[in-house]
């Protein structure tokens, strides 16, 4: 069974309505939907917005339900000039760059405990999401992806996190989840759709969310009908 956590009613609400002959169950904050999505045995959750909401409805899933693979969905901010809206973001890895020891030494975004910086995405899911991001039509770029509990705008601080992390897209949720499915050792894959641009900020936000989630859509249903 796969996983599919999205952190927004828009980004995960035309995928529910898509489900069959689903079940309910409510742990806590977060209501999880189990059932058939495009053919696909599927778990879906709306996780809330920031790191501590996604964590806790990752391993809320994790210890639930049988899923097998999470995948992360949503839409993200552009760390990169050459990403506009609509575009689709790839995650070959999630850091949290709100990360930060180094007053002890430590580099910017190690997480304490796996020590680790970058937390992988599986290969083969992501090789999948590429290749239904080519059936479907649409642009997509590969990076990895920085999550803080931050809505991030201006140029100078994106242009960092590209810089320093080699990450294409920001977001709020996804590292938390990737570092519960790093330690828990479930497969874990993120495919955030573009939403407001590198120079963008609130209002394109605003403005645009909701394009970039019917994008998104289009990716879900190539990936789980293939």
């Amino acid at each position: 069974m796969l996983g599919i956590i999205g952190a927004m009613d828009k980004e995960v609400n035309a995928l529910r309505d898509e489900m069959r002959d689903v079940t309910e169950k409510q742990i806590g904050y977060t209501r999880y939907y189990q059932g058939m999505l495009w053919g696909v045995p599927v778990c879906m959750a709306r996780c809330g917005i920031g790191k501590v909401h996604a964590g806790l409805c990752a391993l809320g899933m994790i210890l639930s339900f049988p899923v097998t693979a999470l995948l992360n969905i949503g839409v993200a901010g552009a760390l990169r000039p050459t990403l506009q809206i609509g575009n689709i973001v790839i995650g070959t890895s999630a850091v949290q760059h709100d990360m930060d020891t180094t007053p002890i030494g430590d580099p910017l975004g190690l997480i304490s405990g796996p020590n680790i910086i970058h937390m992988p995405c599986d290969p083969a899911l992501s090789q999948k999401l590429m290749k239904a991001a080519e059936e479907a039509g649409l642009r997509y770029e590969q990076g990895a992806i920085a999550t803080g509990d931050q809505f991030i705008v201006g140029t100078e601080k994106k242009t960092f996190l590209a810089d320093f992390f080699g990450a294409a897209a920001c977001d709020m949720e996804g590292g938390a989840i990737a570092q519960c499915c790093y330690e828990m050792q479930i497969p874990y894959a993120a495919v955030r759709a573009i939403s407001d641009t590198r120079d963008g900020d609130g209002r394109e936000y605003a403005e645009k969310a909701d394009e970039a989630c019917r994008n998104e859509e289009k990716l879900l249903k190539a990936f789980l009908e293939s």
